[in-house]
């Protein structure tokens, strides 16, 4: 298996509910080393897994989407821990989306799979990998 990986980064308010969560349960902010990684068999017929710079470009859109906010006031997380696991689910979801209409571009099609990692330090994140 073939695969690439490009970076961006996100920076978000939350809150969470419950015990679990300690003192995360009030207003905080994090900021997240997000890797989005793209995985096909064999390569295409510009012997590439996909356009770096494209995949660059559609991450950040991806991204640009999240960052900044407060999580908590946005109408399609109401109600929803958003943890570092969900938001990596959130980001692959997207960028799967991004590949079947066509972002980046037709070799993109010939894809196997996603994952997206989402560090919340040099010491901790999580990771959610999903097929084409």
């Amino acid at each position: 298996m073939f695969s690439i990986t490009v970076r961006d980064h996100l920076m978000v308010a939350h809150s969470f509910r419950g015990e679990v969560f300690g003192p995360a349960q009030r207003l905080h902010g994090a900021t997240f080393l997000v890797d989005a990684t793209f995985r096909r068999a064999e390569l295409d017929a510009d012997n590439i897994v996909v356009d770096i710079g494209l995949a660059t470009r559609e991450l950040g859109t991806v991204v640009a989407a999240l960052t900044y906010r407060n999580l908590d006031d946005e109408p399609h997380f109401t109600g929803v821990n958003t943890s570092t696991e969900f938001l990596a689910k959130v980001i692959a979801d997207r960028l799967a989306e991004r590949v079947a209409s066509g972002a980046l571009g037709e070799g993109a099609r010939g894809l196997a799979g996603i994952t997206v990692t989402l560090h919340e330090s040099h010491i901790a994140w999580a990771s959610y990998e999903r097929a084409l």
